[in-house]
Parts: structure tokens; C-alpha cells; sequence
């Protein structure tokens, strides 16, 4: 079992709202690439979403079926791709002061994942899951007018990585500003 947390500068109905969106799956599912199709009583109790991973010409058609839905709490769903199995995937979200805590596990329950030693299955969704859950802070920490960075935001900055190019830096933004007014003035 592959088990990722993280806390996400966002209330846990924020994160739910992203996972009742069917048609956002490939937006945060690392390995995720297309939606097909999503049931129309998604995220109910036995809907499904219908959706495709790997990059073309190599597609493999997947599922993956609502098996528990309680939010702000709690949502299991079960992914299908044969040939590579299925996995149990649960995410359990807490509040945290003005935030909250979200936990993702994955478990391989059938098919040939199912036989590797858990340590291994580990190191293999690991870090993609960790990705999952940084794609998923984005959604999420953005539906709403926030307070502070953003989780993914600080997380790309403390690893030196450049912000998003959609996420403006208020600095620069400002000083932007102050640039396109001082040659404005400099014409004029």
C-alpha cells in the first residue's frame, strides 16, 4: 500500500468539489490522460468515470468506480486497467486550521500488481502520488479567493522551481506595472 499526505492551504469542502468534477480526473491523476466519459450521478455510490492512461498510440481504456463518497471526509474509489489490475484508491481530507490534510492511499487489490512486495508498490506510486496530490493543492487552493500562497506554489519555490506560468508572482506583477507606466510616461 502506497500511502501520500499533505496538507493544502484550502477547507476540505474545496477538495471535494474538485473530486465530485468527473471531467477534472486527468487535470490531477498523474497517468490519466483523456476522459471518455463520466456517469452522470457522479461521484454517487457505483457511478463511474470512464477515462484512458498512457499517450497515444499507447492507450489503455480504464475505469474508475465511486465505492464510498461521504464529503467532506472521505472518498474510495477502485481503478480498472487490464492488464495491469485494479487498485483501491482512498482519500480521507481533515481540517487543519484554516486548511486541511489530505491523504491518499493506493492499494493494488487484483492483477499482477497485487503480487509485489508492498515496499516495492510503494516506491513505484510514491512520487507519483505525491505529484497527484500537488496537481490536485492546485485545483482545489484555487477555487476560492485565498489568503496566502498557495501550497503547490511554496512547495515549487522551495525546491527552486519556477512558479506556474498561469500563477503571477505579485512582485513581479507589480513591477511589471511600474515598468509599463514609467515608459508610458517616458512617450508621453
Amino acid at each position: 500500500m502506497s500511502r501520500n499526505v499533505r496538507e493544502m492551504a484550502c477547507a476540505p469542502e474545496s477538495v471535494f468539489e474538485v473530486l465530485a468534477e468527473g471531467w477534472l480526473f486527468p487535470t490531477w491523476v498523474v497517468g490519466a490522460s483523456r476522459m471518455r466519459d463520466v456517469d452522470a450521478d457522479w461521484p454517487a455510490v457505483g457511478s463511474r468515470l470512464h477515462h484512458s492512461f498512457g499517450a497515444w498510440p499507447v492507450l489503455i481504456n480504464d475505469e474508475t468506480v465511486s465505492t464510498e463518497w461521504d464529503p467532506p471526509r472521505r472518498a474510495v474509489m477502485v481503478a480498472t486497467g487490464w492488464p495491469i489490475g485494479e487498485a483501491r484508491i482512498s482519500i480521507d481530507v481533515k481540517p487543519r486550521g484554516e486548511g486541511s490534510v489530505v491523504r491518499l492511499q493506493e492499494e493494488a487489490i487484483a492483477g499482477p500488481p497485487r503480487y509485489l512486495p508492498d515496499l516495492l508498490f510503494d516506491l513505484l506510486l510514491h512520487r507519483r502520488n505525491a505529484e497527484t496530490l500537488h496537481r490536485l493543492a492546485y485545483l482545489a487552493e484555487g477555487r476560492h479567493a485565498r489568503t496566502r500562497e498557495t501550497t503547490a506554489e511554496e512547495e515549487n519555490e522551495e525546491a527552486g522551481r519556477p512558479s506556474s506560468p498561469d500563477v503571477a508572482d505579485d512582485h513581479e506583477a507589480e513591477e511589471a506595472a511600474q515598468a509599463a507606466e514609467a515608459a508610458e510616461a517616458a512617450r508621453g
